[in-house]
């Protein structure tokens, strides 16, 4: 088994970019705005060995729907610390909300499904990272890895956010006792929250490598939009989402690559209701596309081939890791267009068996939930149905979940024909 870990994911949101901005009262701690959370971890992966860390949070200090967060680990080569705030409302305004948030890291035996810069590759091997390409086709070595990124988000004056820029949450053991603020019917000036968000994201990433090192610097800018119709947005059970954005890096400061990448995501929700050992029964469904119009294949006179105009391996149309394709190695798949698709069924129990354990009363923690999932997609040098639809991977999983002081961790096991991988996050994949 490969197990993998990403330290300061414990604080980051899942996809898409944009959330909807809210506020959360547990019935639990009634009046209690601001919410706490300390864990302590340990990870141990073929590459990085037993590191050791610690990550936290605080929601509703200063601001109610404000949040900040860091984690830190360490181990014998290995170390990473990271810290962010998340929606602060800008002074003066009601619906303009900024986060800023980074990470500062070493990784012995980084591993990269990508060829070096200027390397042509013969016509007839597939390139590093395509849907045909070897598992065993990666450049590994130690280096950094390091990010930041800042984002604007502007709450839409319709729909369930006409009258204020957030919503309020009311809930009891984990479970929504307020009014939806969708679901019902989809008409984003009557029902559902929509975000405006401009992001900005920028990193740093190293190989140790020598001459044939793939460095790269990413300094690009995000614009999308979020239509989120979904009766509770931090664990929906009826409704959709939808989101569509487009991201261009100008290679401007010290980023040497030009490169553009259009994606939409869509999620759907449906409530089979309660069971004798359930209070929620949810089938979630997911599908994510992307295509990168100025990726390009280069020729040389030797009959070889490279890749420009592309966003890195780690950007654009990608498949693999804790997001998408769980059951391969992040970033496994990367190429001019992408086609994903999920299915997961939630099942919440009843039953919390911490529920009157006084000395866990810290961890704030409403509910567990097992998951079991699937997942297909493809990467394509051409955004049709031939390419997208040629040689579709797939992979299966279980997850156990549970709602912490108003955030959903997750531990995910996914299974694929090269590996499987366990996966520790925070919020749901979709």
């Amino acid at each position: 088994m490969v197990t993998c870990f990403s330290a300061f994911n414990v604080m980051v949101h899942a996809k898409p970019s944009a959330k909807v901005k809210s506020t959360l009262n547990r019935a639990e701690t009634p009046n209690k705005v601001t919410e706490k959370l300390i864990l302590p971890y340990l990870f141990s992966t073929d590459s990085m060995g037993l590191n050791i860390g610690v990550g936290g949070m605080v929601s509703g200090y200063y601001q109610d729907q404000m949040t900040i967060g860091g984690a830190a680990f360490g181990g014998d080569v290995s170390y990473g610390a990271g810290l962010g705030v998340w929606d602060y409302r800008l002074p003066k305004t009601d619906r303009l909300y900024f986060s800023i948030l980074g990470m500062l890291g070493y990784y012995p035996d980084q591993r990269a499904y990508a060829s070096p810069r200027d390397i042509y590759t013969p016509i007839s091997d597939p390139l590093a990272g395509s849907n045909d390409s070897s598992n065993d086709n990666y450049i590994e070595a130690n280096g950094s890895s390091n990010w930041w990124e800042m984002k604007l988000e502007f709450s839409l004056p319709i729909g369930a956010t006409r009258n204020q820029g957030m919503v309020n949450y009311e809930t009891s053991r984990g479970l929504l006792t307020s009014e939806p603020t969708g679901g019902e019917s989809w008409n984003p000036l009557d029902t559902g929250a929509s975000v405006l968000i401009l992001r900005q994201f920028n990193r740093y990433q190293s190989f140790e490598t020598g001459p044939d090192a793939i460095d790269g610097t990413i300094h690009a800018f995000e614009l999308g939009l979020l239509y989120n119709n979904t009766d509770f947005a931090i664990n929906p059970s009826t409704g959709s989402s939808q989101y569509i954005a487009i991201t261009h890096d100008p290679a401007w400061l010290d980023s040497d690559r030009r490169w553009t990448f259009i994606d939409l995501e869509m999620s759907k929700y449906v409530s089979l209701g309660q069971s004798e050992g359930a209070s929620q029964r949810i089938i979630a469904m997911n599908f994510w596309t992307g295509y990168s119009p100025s990726w390009q294949l280069e020729y040389d006179n030797a009959g070889g081939q490279q890749v420009t105009n592309s966003a890195p391996y780690n950007e654009g149309a990608t498949l693999g890791g804790f997001y998408r394709m769980r059951g391969y190695d992040q970033n496994r798949f990367h190429d001019k267009a992408a086609i994903y698709g999920s299915l997961e069924y939630r099942y919440t129990f009843k039953h919390n068996p911490i529920a009157d354990i006084r000395w866990l009363k810290f961890l704030r923690l409403d509910w567990f939930q097992l998951v079991g999932f699937a997942e297909a997609g493809q990467v394509a040098d051409a955004y049709t149905s031939d390419a997208l639809f040629a040689d579709i991977k797939t992979d299966v999983g279980v997850s156990l979940r549970s709602l912490m002081a108003g955030m959903v961790i997750r531990a995910d096991i996914a299974v694929s024909d090269e590996s499987t991988n366990l996966w520790l996050m925070v919020d749901h994949p979709f």
